[in-house]
């Protein structure tokens, strides 16, 4: 993004840890599970940040935290340049028309037992914003924005199909004009061939109201083709943060590394000319990390100083981010 664009979001050191109990009638507090350790980004306005990462890195706990759905365990989450983790009830409700969230699975997140335009104005009703005929004129405004027919208000969700459900859920979350969009793998668990219709619906969207995008899922491939930058993520940890193209050709963290060359490229000759990177071994227990570095019972570079000391996160070169005590020896000269 350009240096003069205004940041949106600033997380500092965020960790959310859901705690480990032991007995059933006296429970004991016997450990924790990192979810999210010690966390750092920030995203500008107007921007996509794609953050990518395998299953139970952490992703969604960081997307829920920076809204408070899980109250974070220590940080700093500044929106708009205030900080959220301090503000009372009220205050944060207020904050939330702001911020908004796209959920994963589209059966699951609307209430079968409610219409369409019931879904939809929900939030209208819990802020108070619109009554009566504003309130179904805007219903039927947010379902034209999503390309769906605004006679459906009085349809239930089992009536339509997944693609469907999920621009009904984007119109829930754009009801109440909000400035940030986390979306929490909203594509998954859709067909391949709606995937694309729904991510250019938001491309559109986020053109035409200015949204600001925290962008979760696994497809490297879709995250490249939405993202202005990318975050990845390994055991509650972020790991690289880079602009997208950065990310893809010049990665420096060697878990980076083995996610960009598992990525399929159409051309044959370039695909056989690719180095492949395999991982071996298991994700470690986010509840018992290794000492050092987390990756370093999988990295194929590990050395003494990976099994003692955490890497640093720092910013290897402008606006790329990383934490690898080796990340150096994968710089190439700037030309």
């Amino acid at each position: 993004m350009n240096t003069t664009t205004p940041l949106l979001v600033q997380v500092h050191h965020l960790k959310k840890y859901f705690p480990i109990h032991s007995g059933l009638i006296i429970q004991r507090h016997v450990g924790a599970v990192k979810a999210v350790d010690d966390v750092s980004f920030d995203i500008y306005e107007g921007e996509t940040l794609g953050l990518v990462g395998e299953t139970g890195c952490g992703k969604t706990t960081v997307g829920r935290t920076m809204l408070r759905l899980y109250e974070p365990t220590s940080g700093q989450i500044l929106f708009e340049g205030r900080d959220i983790t301090t503000l009372r009830e009220s205050d944060l409700r207020r904050t939330r028309a702001r911020m908004q969230m796209i959920f994963q699975d589209p059966y699951a997140s609307l209430n079968p037992r409610m219409t369409v335009g019931s879904i939809i104005s929900a939030p209208l009703d819990v802020h108070g914003i619109e009554k009566g005929k504003q309130k179904r004129d805007r219903v039927q405004e947010l379902l034209r924005m999503v390309g769906l027919n605004p006679d459906f208000v009085n349809r239930y969700p089992h009536e339509f199909s997944g693609g469907q459900r999920q621009r009904i859920g984007i119109a829930r979350a754009l009801a109440v004009s909000p400035s940030l969009i986390v979306c929490d793998e909203p594509i998954s668990s859709l067909d391949v061939s709606i995937q694309a219709q729904v991510v250019n619906l938001m491309e559109e969207l986020q053109t035409q109201l200015g949204l600001t995008y925290l962008f979760i899922a696994h497809d490297l491939s879709m995250v490249r083709h939405i993202s202005n930058r990318m975050a990845v993520m390994y055991l509650g940890k972020i790991v690289e943060l880079a602009d997208r193209d950065e990310i893809y050709t010049h990665s420096l963290h060697p878990y980076t590394q083995a996610l960009m060359s598992a990525v399929p490229v159409p051309d044959p000759d370039i695909a056989k000319a690719r180095r492949r990177v395999i991982l071996e071994g298991d994700i470690p227990s986010p509840a018992n990390p290794p000492v050092g570095c987390n990756f370093n019972t999988r990295c194929p570079i590990a050395k003494d100083i990976c099994f003692k000391d955490e890497p640093e996160y720092r910013e290897i070169r402008p606006k790329h981010w990383v934490a690898c005590h080796f990340a150096d020896q994968f710089l190439k000269p700037v030309s």
